[in-house]
């Protein structure tokens, strides 16, 4: 059995690659550009002020955090990308818009068009580009809520994990590997805290910085300061650390409102491991999310959406949680992408944008 998300009630709805924006990358396949035909008497999408940005979204019933003004602007820093939402009749979407070459990526984690009635939405959205002088856009579709379609060209990838928090005994549904390293961690008698909204990360991110070496991270994932700053600030998160003597050596953050609640980033110092201190850490974000009205945590995925070690990681908190995943690619001006790719034709499989991607020097 899969399970099948849970559609938030409050929201209206229709439902890798290697890319030039690292995230975790995630819905469902279809294929083709939509037509431009009627791009020239279709009115282009609008751009909501930033003012206007949260109200306009909860108006229409979308309150997953991957929309919110505050996570998108604080993604926005990581491209160097100007932070956009777009409207047209009932539909927004989210993204960044990077400029020298001009192009569009939804922001770091999930994203793509959401609402109805999404018939429209493609051609409104070719005017706009065409408007911003857009080359081409890159969308990670947001896979609980299901939401590819055009005007991208759409790839499949491995998927991600969806918990239920609804079920009973989710220790108990835990791969056992899981669960006993849980049940470790309980015995070791550490102390478990945590903390909605944390005004300080500093802790964290001193943690996370270690772990991402030890792991010989990409340098994309070491972020700047402003990128906590902005979370501590403008994301609602909620921090869950597993202690030894005082001292964090397992932590973990989640982001969101209800009813999902999305696993960000985690960390864990030497010390953890072997312990189950990890394990535990979200184990307990899960209780939490429990406990406050959260029907799903959204674990994400392998490293590029891939099948890896990471996903499957992930898949043991959760043996029948693996929802679809994918990309969305499209190219507004293929006469632009051709030359600053400087390819013959578009490689719709290879890293994208082409333009972008980075050559010896």
């Amino acid at each position: 059995m899969r399970w099948t998300p849970r559609v938030c009630p409050s929201i209206r709805l229709s439902r890798a690659r290697s890319c030039s924006f690292d995230a975790e990358y995630a819905a469902i396949p279809g294929e083709g550009i939509a037509s431009l035909a009627c791009a020239a008497v279709t009115p282009a999408c609008e751009e909501v002020e930033p003012e206007r940005w949260d109200a306009a979204l909860r108006a229409a019933g979308v309150t997953d955090v991957y929309y919110s003004r505050g996570f998108v602007a604080a993604s926005a820093a990581l491209a160097g990308a100007e932070p956009v939402l777009l409207r047209h009749d009932g539909v927004f979407f989210a993204c960044l818009l990077r400029g020298d070459p001009v192009d569009v990526v939804t922001p770091y984690g999930y994203g793509g068009p959401v609402g109805e009635p999404r018939d429209k939405f493609a051609a409104a959205y070719e005017a706009w580009c065409a408007r911003r002088g857009v080359i081409s856009s890159f969308a990670v579709f947001h896979p609980l809520l299901r939401n590819a379609g055009p005007p991208f060209r759409c790839t499949p990838l491995a998927g991600t994990v969806a918990w239920d928090l609804t079920a009973d005994g989710l220790l108990e549904r835990m791969h056992k590997h899981h669960r006993r390293l849980v049940r470790r961690a309980q015995r070791a008698g550490y102390d478990v805290a945590v903390e909605q909204r944390p005004a300080d990360l500093s802790d964290f991110v001193a943690i996370y910085e270690r772990t991402m070496e030890r792991q010989d991270a990409a340098p994309f994932y070491l972020f700047a300061p402003g990128y906590w700053e902005a979370l501590a600030r403008d994301v609602p998160l909620v921090r869950v650390d597993v202690r030894d003597d005082g001292a964090p050596i397992a932590s973990v953050l989640g982001m969101g409102e209800p009813p999902w609640l999305h696993y960000h980033l985690g960390a864990a110092a030497d010390a953890a491991r072997g312990t189950g201190a990890s394990h535990r850490a979200l184990y307990e974000l899960a209780l939490w999310g429990r406990e406050h009205g959260f029907t799903t945590l959204h674990l994400g995925g392998g490293v590029g959406g891939r099948a890896d070690s990471l996903l499957e990681y992930k898949l043991r908190f959760a043996p029948d949680g693996l929802i679809g995943s994918a990309i969305g690619k499209a190219v507004h001006d293929e006469a632009a992408y051709l030359r600053l790719s400087g390819q013959d034709a578009i490689d719709w499989d290879g890293f994208f944008p082409a333009y972008r991607v980075s050559r010896p020097a």
